[in-house]
């Protein structure tokens, strides 16, 4: 009302004031005419009293308009405080409560996982310290030829190489199989080309057929369809008749160089020990230096080989197949149901079905096989994707098959839901991301909710170091891993929930890009032109949900830093940095 009745004595002033100007204007004019005489003297007057009445008005005015702008500001702060009362009230009735419960899962998630590093690291030191080699856990003798019966003491052994346009390693991996030290005439090595491109389909065909020129026993296979992807190029592989003769199966994947001596030291186990089913060998990174990110990728890799396939292999010998680099006994292959495509992880799927039929795995760590890391960063998360989707999915899909399995033990079973499941393929995912990239910097705006010492600094910081022992010339860039694996832990709990919910891209298989010619030669830097081969476009080198999540951090760091006791900043400011140098593609080659 107040400000109704300002505007409206604004009005009538106007008015008021072009009336007065317009009257006196009107009398000058009759004074001029009637007494020229007295022209400025009436002048003066009117003038005078015209700023008597404008400074009469606007003090009044000016009075009213402070007397509203009183009350309108009264009325702001008493919805302002309204509205803190009512902030207040949520805060306190269910943003605290609610992180409270999300605190105490991560705790109970951290406890999880930080045992569960331990047990594997306490394991793995174990192997080291009581020597517990393969050899000594597994019979194992050298193949020897017998003068009277010639080649027949070395079983039938099936190469398969599935490849999709590996324009950049056809040749070495090709290659590296035929170089294979076993007789000739016991070894059949089968190409899988799934390529779509003509030309490259040409040039590996013109491969194989120039090593079957040199005496080797190399098919060339192709299907009209990339049905069930690299699964199914496998299962479609097993179904020739010349793999009916065959006792093994190795399996190396296009950017893989096995050593000469590979078959000669790995088939042994598999030949005196029934009761075996796969061999596994470790992969070793040729172009682990070629950038950051490949030596943050070898940080994990190490750690996955020398400690998580390690233990496995001690504890209960079984570990999942990593798809490549490894040799199966055909039988149990088939035993278990073959290669199925219903996740994309058909390695892992098949290596659970085995186990729960009773066969056992040997990983051999001395036995390293050459491989390529992903240079580029869409190709690693699209690598990223795969390996923690298709865990979660395998996990919906077997969970009860598994509980009701009575081919092996209980601790067994256990071992498989809780441990390689469970803990591994989900919790350490979820509480990576949610805790230290969620919880822990909401937590400087609800400093009520304490989070233990523990939590934030010792699990994390054990965690940290158990990782870092398998590449200890990787140690001082331990911190850039714990920032990259925060970021790279998004995408993986994004993916774990698409697979556990089986929704989305849960089946998208995308093969990974790989560069080659640091594996001709591991101090040739990639050539330009394929390095401009794998550049993404602007739009799919933004990540989103990585960019408003470091938009987050800064928020939470910026008000730690103002009002926070707890220093959380420190860890906070440069953490959302790496995921705004992710969000961007900033990374890789």
């Amino acid at each position: 009302m107040e400000t109704k009745m300002a505007i409206r004595g604004v009005v009538v002033f106007v008015l008021l004031t072009i009336f007065i100007v317009s009257a006196s204007a009107h009398e000058n004019m009759d004074a001029q005419i009637i007494s020229p005489s007295n022209q400025y003297l009436e002048n003066e007057n009117s003038l005078r009293s015209i700023l008597i009445s404008i400074a009469e008005f606007l003090e009044g005015s000016i009075t009213s308009i402070k007397h509203v702008t009183s009350i309108c500001w009264k009325q702001i702060k008493l919805g302002w405080g309204k509205a803190n009362l009512v902030l207040e009230v949520v805060r306190v009735k269910a943003m605290i409560p609610a992180h409270k419960v999300m605190v105490m899962l991560c705790l109970a998630m951290s406890v999880i996982l930080i045992t569960e590093k331990l047990f594997q690291g306490t394991t793995s030191l174990a192997a080291k310290v009581f020597r517990l080699r393969p050899e000594k856990r597994f019979k194992w003798e050298a193949i020897r030829e017998d003068v009277e019966v010639g080649n027949a003491n070395f079983p039938m052994v099936l190469v398969q190489i599935p490849m999709y346009n590996e324009r950049e390693v056809y040749q070495l991996s090709i290659g590296a199989a035929c170089n294979l030290i076993w007789p000739h005439d016991r070894v059949i090595i089968q190409v899988l080309d799934d390529s779509t491109d003509p030309a490259i389909k040409e040039l590996v065909a013109k491969e194989c057929e120039m090593w079957a020129m040199k005496g080797k026993n190399i098919r060339y296979e192709t299907r009209d369809n990339r049905s069930g992807y690299k699964a199914g190029a496998l299962k479609k592989g097993m179904t020739y008749d010349y793999v009916g003769q065959c006792d093994y199966i190795a399996i190396f994947d296009a950017d893989f160089q096995p050593e000469s001596d590979f078959l000669t030291r790995t088939i042994p186990f598999l030949l005196y020990n029934p009761d075996v089913a796969l061999v596994q060998a470790r992969w070793k990174f040729v172009n682990a230096d070629e950038c950051l990110m490949t030596r943050l990728q070898e940080m994990s890799m190490d750690y996955h080989f020398k400690v998580e396939q390690e233990s496995g292999s001690i504890i209960h010998s079984f570990f999942g197949f990593n798809g490549t680099a490894g040799v199966w006994r055909i039988s149990a292959l088939l035993e278990a149901g073959g290669w199925k495509d219903r996740t994309t992880v058909e390695d892992m799927d098949l290596a659970v079905r085995a186990t729960l039929q009773g066969w056992k795995f040997v990983y051999v760590g001395d036995i390293k096989v050459k491989s390529e890391l992903p240079s580029t960063f869409k190709a690693y998360r699209n690598q990223q994707h795969r390996w923690a989707c298709g865990p979660a999915n395998l996990f919906r899909k077997m969970a009860w098959e598994i509980i009701k399995a009575k081919a092996i033990s209980l601790s067994k079973r256990f071992y498989l839901i809780y441990n390689f499941f469970f803990s591994r393929k989900l919790v350490a995912h979820i509480v990576t991301f949610y805790f230290y990239c969620v919880v822990i910097p909401t937590g400087v705006f609800i400093p009520e909710v304490v989070i233990p010492t523990w939590a934030v600094v010792y699990v994390p910081t054990t965690i940290s170091i158990l990782n870092s022992v398998g590449t200890p010339s990787s140690l001082h860039l331990i911190i850039f891993w714990v920032f990259f694996e925060n970021v790279m832990s998004l995408h993986r709990t994004k993916a774990a929930i698409i697979g556990l919910l089986e929704v989305g891209r849960v089946n998208e298989w995308i093969v990974t890009d790989k560069l080659g010619d640091t594996l001709k030669n591991k101090n040739k830097q990639p050539s330009n032109n394929v390095v401009n081969k794998f550049r993404t476009k602007i739009s799919e080198r933004i990540h989103l949900l990585e960019i408003g999540l470091g938009f987050y951090l800064i928020a939470c760091a910026w008000y730690d830093f103002n009002h926070g006791k707890n220093h959380y900043f420190i860890y906070i400011f440069p953490q959302s940095f790496a995921f705004f140098l992710l969000g961007f593609g900033y990374c890789g080659i």
